[in-house]
């Protein structure tokens, strides 16, 4: 363009040349601006052309940084040019990423690259690879409602359509483009870390499910999986799978070591109001743990279904990390279906023998003090140091935690709902438990403190500010124990759990002694613990019942009797 011609066009716009000269310096500066302060990373380039596939730890790696203390501003930083590591476009790919199996414990999976399609789920795998895949009924199963009978034991067996395993050639017979059309793989990534959760709504409902099972499991098994000690991913490997964390948040930092975040968690059967329960707890802890992350239901997971439920040109969902958790699964191992009958035990066993997780409960201080803190409750700034996985081989390690600064007895009172005490034997109990703590500060000088609350009469915030003070918590069989889930493990810290005679149930037996505390179990007027236990869970008439007997004697002189070290391995 000549000078001239130029010359008449601003004139022919009424624009002197000023103007034009103001107008390219401004664009010039926005884009050097853009340049400097826009981050790369979240768009990689993309590079076709290989159908080679690369192992995920050449695929772009994002570092976590322990985000404490908030940088100075950009413009006193210097910034350093990194290379850009590209990733590969998946769609134009001639292969199919092959699954491949991270972790596994009974009802517990850990895969990278893990496919659906119209509900059923796909390991892709050379057939050289497949036999290090575990059964597949110890990995999933249909999802049903579960009753102990032979008929619904055999319906909830896995068929072809819950899983199968195929080969690459398989997989993009099914889903691969039409080259001579220029079509692209009719595949789709769900990009992120996903949790998916093959249960019905049957146990996800209850407090103690949700949050002393499913999460607490989750947790255990993720936290062991991704430690570099237990050997099942490469030291700098969850990098890969986490977010950023150099972007300021209002969310409080976390102490010590993370697995890599969920993104989304997808519950298969069951709706939003499915894994909720009535005082709401699950989605308080659940939001108050994990923030960020996504929650999907059963309507959800159908309509990822019927996308990819088309007949002539079938389609597939590609998940790049995914944990699959399936009860029916765990109740057919030995942990939880022989011993325990908890699915969490599965996870736990399998990461304490790896030496992912120590036996003391220090894995689960993310989780307790993430909802400590959701809730304003003051974490001491030495929570977030567990016992080393080192000394999981003791025979009591709780003796190597630290003695509690204060005693405080909990005793959680059930006479306003279902399953509860006989009422003489509950003011019984009450008296014995004043007697104890009265008796100890006129004797010894001891500021033990026994605090008598009924859960339903407390707000969120002040039962988990109560549990997480609590060194002996008690009370009836019943969804009020979850909260031990909040008490920090210290040498003396116990659950009492009171039955009716000849009942039993591992519940808060097994959890309490997942996070290295101890759990006694009260008859009347007989005491046990364990491994002097029932083997088996039992339910005898007037376990459900409103006439649960206790001598409230018996149960003060164990709790003096633990408190003043007389109760040990």
């Amino acid at each position: 363009m000549t000078h001239a011609l130029a010359d008449s066009m601003f004139l022919a716009g009424k624009m002197r040349r000023r103007d034009g000269l103001l107008i390219l310096i401004g664009a010039s500066l926005i884009y050097i601006c853009s340049s400097l302060l826009y981050n790369t990373t979240f768009f990689p380039s993309l590079v076709p052309g290989s159908d080679e596939i690369p192992p995920p730890e050449t695929w772009q790696k994002s570092h976590r940084v322990k985000p404490a203390v908030l940088s100075p501003p950009a413009s006193h930083q210097k910034v350093e040019k990194t290379e850009q590591k590209p990733i590969i476009d998946l769609g134009i790919s001639r292969s199919v990423p092959e699954t491949s199996l991270v972790a596994h414990a009974p009802g517990w999976t850990l895969y990278r690259n893990l496919y659906m399609s119209n509900g059923t789920l796909y390991i892709v795998s050379s057939k050289s690879h497949q036999a290090v895949f575990p059964e597949i009924r110890m990995m999933t199963s249909t999802g049903l409602l579960a009753e102990n009978t032979p008929e619904n034991i055999a319906a909830r067996e896995p068929t072809d359509q819950e899983m199968q395993i195929i080969t690459p050639e398989a997989a993009m017979k099914k889903w691969g483009a039409n080259w001579e059309e220029n079509e692209r793989n009719r595949i789709r990534s769900i990009e992120g870390f996903t949790l998916l959760v093959n249960e019905p709504w049957q146990f996800l409902n209850h407090y103690y499910h949700f949050v002393a099972e499913l999460l607490f499991g989750t947790w255990a098994f993720l936290y062991g999986v991704f430690n570099p000690n237990a050997n099942f991913v490469k030291p700098d490997e969850a990098a890969l799978w986490s977010m950023n964390a150099t972007v300021p948040s209002f969310n409080l930092p976390h102490n010590g070591y993370l697995p890599p975040s969920l993104t989304r968690i997808i519950f298969m059967h069951a709706t939003t109001e499915g894994w909720k329960d009535k005082p709401g707890f699950n989605s308080y802890f659940l939001r108050a743990a994990f923030p960020s992350l996504t929650v999907e239901t059963s309507s959800d997971w159908e309509d990822r279904m019927n996308a990819t439920a088309v007949q002539t040109r079938q389609r597939a969902w590609h998940f790049p990390l995914v944990l699959l958790s399936d009860r029916s699964a765990a109740f057919r191992g030995e942990a939880c279906g022989a011993r325990t009958q908890r699915i969490a035990a599965e996870a736990w066993e399998v990461m304490v023998r790896k030496r992912g997780i120590d036996v003391v409960g220090g894995w689960w201080n993310v989780l307790r003090e993430a909802v400590m803190k959701y809730a304003g409750v003051k974490v001491p700034k030495d929570d977030g140091v567990p016992l080393s996985s080192e000394h999981n081989d003791v025979a009591d390690p709780q003796i190597l935690l630290p003695l509690p600064k204060d005693i405080v007895i909990t005793y959680i009172n059930r006479q306003g709902v279902r399953r509860h005490l006989i009422q003489e034997d509950h003011d019984g109990l009450v008296s014995a438990l004043e007697q104890l703590v009265k008796r100890k500060k006129i004797e010894e000088g001891k500021e033990w403190v026994l605090r008598v609350v009924q859960p339903e009469l407390l707000s969120k915030e002040e039962q988990i500010q109560l549990a997480s003070e609590t060194t002996i918590m008690l009370g009836v069989h019943g969804n009020g124990l979850t909260h031990l889930v909040f008490m920090k493990p210290n040498r003396y810290s116990s659950v009492i759990e009171i039955f009716y005679p000849d009942g039993f149930a591992h519940d808060y037996e097994w959890t309490a002694r997942a996070l290295g505390m101890r759990h006694f179990s009260i008859w009347n007027d007989t005491t046990f613990t364990y491994p002097n236990e029932p083997p088996w869970a039992a339910y005898p008439e007037g376990f459900q019942g409103t006439s649960i007997p206790v001598h409230g004697e018996t149960v003060a002189k164990l709790i003096e009797d633990r408190l003043e070290g007389r109760l040990q391995f």
